[in-house]
């Protein structure tokens, strides 16, 4: 009788403990499960090709953030002003710039300073995506058209952030000095206190491991300090101005589908064999942005 107690009690605790928990997917799993239809063909006519010696850094402009500043840029890049210039500065944790650093090269009909785009209205820019958690900077902070964003509820105001890989245009201390015929590209611990200070034209979609790596300049700010220390630049294209073939057909994940809600969650909640404490939360500079070449 007492065998047959224990052997019914064992069989309520087995009943009353809960199966273990499934892994949690991870994030090539997620996004090896997403259908065709998150993700969205990256624009040629809004993609940028910085080739260099070191290999090719792919830049997507956002029309959408910046549109005066995309525009002045497609055309000194289709005038050919960048190429032969070169990689100017690369100061330590915080940015790589490239441009004229003589001033003298003329602008192929593009306009010599434009109205800063710090910010934008409500509108254009949705859908947003948001994080559900806090910001230092910002009353919200998500997604917007795949860039990282934040906005203001009470003046419906909304830019882009100082993420690691985003691309800004140089200005003086005037804020309507800038054209886009100085650009830099992020490549340090976001420096978030510039958002709004600078108009971000977008962000680096590949090869920023390229820029990385350019050698510090030892110069104010990371100047280089001779023409010799510099990194020539071999040119600068418009995607869309290749033919097809050399062409780098890449696709992103729409930051308004599922899938990436999904990787939004797994990223705050993150365990795996190497997490033993999620954190709950994730900044809007570390949650991924995954790309993919197109599958055709």
């Amino acid at each position: 009788m007492l065998g047959k107690t224990l052997l019914v009690a064992g069989l309520l605790i087995g009943l009353a403990t809960p199966a273990p928990a499934s892994p949690a997917p991870s994030m090539a799993q997620i996004l090896a499960q997403s259908p065709p239809g998150d993700w969205r063909p990256v624009d040629p006519e809004n993609t940028l090709y910085l080739n260099l010696a070191q290999g090719r850094v792919i830049i997507e402009l956002s029309p959408i953030f910046a549109p005066n500043h995309v525009a002045n840029i497609k055309r000194l890049v289709r005038a050919g002003f960048f190429d032969g210039l070169a990689i100017v500065r690369s100061q330590d944790d915080y940015v790589v710039q490239w441009g004229d650093a003589e001033a003298k090269r003329p602008l192929g009909g593009a306009q010599r300073a434009l109205k800063a785009e710090f910010d934008r209205a409500y509108g254009a820019a949705e859908p947003f995506a948001p994080l559900p958690d806090p910001d230092t900077y910002a009353a919200q902070v998500g997604f917007a058209g795949g860039f990282p964003a934040a906005r203001d509820p009470r003046s419906h105001r909304t830019w882009l952030t100082h993420c690691y890989g985003m691309v800004g245009a140089g200005r003086d201390n005037d804020a309507d000095s800038g054209s886009g015929a100085e650009l830099y590209a992020v490549i340090g611990q976001a420096p978030r206190q510039l958002d709004r200070n600078v108009t971000l034209v977008g962000r680096v979609v590949r090869g920023i491991d390229v820029l990385a790596a350019m050698p510090r300049g030892h110069g104010d700010l990371g100047f280089y300090q001779t023409a010799a220390e510099r990194t020539p630049i071999i040119s600068i294209k418009m995607a869309a101005d290749l033919p097809p073939g050399e062409r780098v057909k890449l696709q992103a994940l729409r930051t308004d589908s599922p899938t990436f809600a999904a990787l939004i969650h797994n990223r705050r909640f993150r365990k795996d064999d190497w997490y033993k404490t999620p954190a709950g939360r994730i900044d809007v500079c570390n949650m991924p942005l995954p790309m993919r070449e197109a599958r055709n």
